[in-house]
């Protein structure tokens, strides 16, 4: 029984987690370049990660910069729409932009008390 009907249902519930794996909801991908991240395993595994890089960077800096970082998240996003669906220019941008964050998170690390 659990052969017949298991398959079926596993299959629907990973179907249902890559859909919302993409920093936002891939069910309401609207441009062409968030229909690229959702469609590419690639970009959206580098989207997942600048997505958690950037929520842990804005909660370790102080206040000017967390308002310097997120300025800078919003330019990033206005350049990487300007990619459209090219997912080499995509990667390119996730790439820069992770190295980006990875800065600042270097910053605090080198900065902090821990």
């Amino acid at each position: 029984m659990l052969i017949k009907y298991g398959w079926p249902i596993c299959v629907g519930l990973m179907l249902s987690v890559a859909g919302h794996a993409a920093s936002f909801s891939c069910e309401k991908a609207r441009t062409p370049t968030e229909h690229a991240i959702c469609e590419h395993r690639a970009v959206n595994d580098a989207d997942v990660k600048m997505a958690t890089t950037y929520r842990i960077v804005s909660r370790l800096v102080a206040m000017g910069t967390r308002s310097q970082i997120r300025d800078e998240q919003f330019r990033w996003l206005e350049l990487r729409d300007r990619c459209g669906a090219s997912v080499d220019c995509l990667t390119q941008v996730y790439n820069l932009h992770q190295q980006k964050l990875e800065d600042h998170l270097n910053q605090v690390y080198q900065r902090a008390p821990f």
